[in-house]
């Protein structure tokens, strides 16, 4: 039941299967991560960061201790026990930045990486089959609806 004065948006009914659709999605990304997460012994936080990093690294960006904290809107001393817990369970290391002599730069171990992918290699293998079902104009629409849909949700990142 709504609160009193409270209005439900109305959609048309193509785009309240989309929303529910990505409802589906958003519902079976987080079970596969709460399995890695128990399998890993992380909590959420750990594993948001993991998966940050992977991003960033196939995209060719490095990573700061700051970029890791807005990404994850945590305070800059949680980040560095954050990365200190990662650091000491062998997940990532601190490596000098390149232009800057005070900064640091936050990146994956092989064994991580390995992890990472390992646990995740039926399910990415399961998405990548069903992309292929697409031609590659309609891979483009998807890519850029879904990237529009996730800047939506979240303008920061």
């Amino acid at each position: 039941m709504s609160e009193a004065g409270e209005t439900r948006p109305v959609w048309s009914a193509d785009v309240a299967d989309v929303l529910t659709a990505l409802r589906s999605v958003s519902d079976a990304m987080d079970r596969m991560y709460g399995g890695m997460k128990d399998d890993m012994a992380m909590n959420m936080t750990d594993l948001a960061a993991l998966r940050m990093l992977i991003i960033r690294e196939q995209r060719g960006q490095p990573v700061s201790p700051h970029d890791l904290a807005r990404h994850l809107r945590i305070s800059t001393a949680s980040t560095t026990k954050l990365i200190d817990r990662l650091t000491e369970a062998g997940h990532v290391v601190r490596l000098p930045h390149p232009t800057d002599r005070r900064s640091r730069l936050i990146a994956l171990t092989d064994h991580s990486r390995s992890s990472f992918f390992t646990h995740f290699r039926e399910s990415l293998a399961a998405m990548s089959s069903v992309a292929q079902q697409y031609p590659p104009e309609e891979l483009k629409v998807i890519t850029g609806f879904l990237l529009k849909v996730a800047a939506a949700i979240d303008p920061e990142e």
